[in-house]
């Protein structure tokens, strides 16, 4: 299969057929992936935490566990995850992200502006990106309920591999965000395996 490499701070669009596997990778350890999903029949269907989490009934979504569509049908299950930890709580970065939590910093659309121009395309407009499932994003809820994004856990080559449970459209991010990745930002690569994979 061919891997294709997300260049840091930039983002991609594709389709992904049911039965089909998504590896999302971190070549060089430490980088975020913001993932969004919709069917790729009627793209007013869209992943949907809220519902991820009710019919999961956790937060810790990892394998076995599916991640649903605001019409409460499961659109990916997680098969392989070699971290464990990953985020659904959170929106994409975007401009106004930046001059909320980065005023010393210049303006970046973030994952949210790069996402809107990948799936722009496959007729997704701007007002339709929900809470993106944000892949290796370590974000800890303290027992008051207080979040807090950390720098991610994963290390070099970490995977989490995904099948899908429908025909999809997949918007994919290396983010854009300084707190998500440690104050760095690297590259994700991914590549869509037809089979079981190995």
């Amino acid at each position: 299969m061919n891997m294709t490499r997300i260049p840091p701070r930039s983002g991609a669009a594709f389709r992904l057929l049911k039965g089909q596997f998504l590896e999302v990778i971190d070549p060089d350890g430490g980088q975020v992936s913001d993932l969004l999903a919709y069917n790729a029949d009627d793209v007013r269907e869209v992943l949907s935490n809220g519902r991820t989490f009710d019919y999961e009934e956790t937060i810790r979504l990892s394998e076995g566990n599916q991640l649903w569509s605001n019409r409460s049908n499961p659109m990916l299950r997680i098969v392989h995850d070699t971290v464990g930890s990953h985020d659904f709580l959170l929106t994409p970065c975007s401009e106004d992200t930046f001059k909320h939590f980065y005023p010393d910093k210049p303006v970046h659309r973030g994952c949210f502006g790069n996402l809107a121009e990948a799936l722009a395309p496959f007729g997704v407009e701007p007002d339709a990106i929900p809470c993106a499932f944000n892949v290796f994003m370590n974000v800890p809820v303290d027992q008051a309920g207080k979040i807090e994004v950390l720098p991610p856990t994963s290390q070099t080559g970490d995977v989490i591999r995904l099948q899908a449970e429908m025909d999809l459209v997949i918007g994919l991010t290396a983010c854009s965000a300084y707190a998500s990745n440690g104050g760095t930002f690297k590259p994700i690569d991914y590549q869509v395996l037809p089979n079981t994979p190995e």
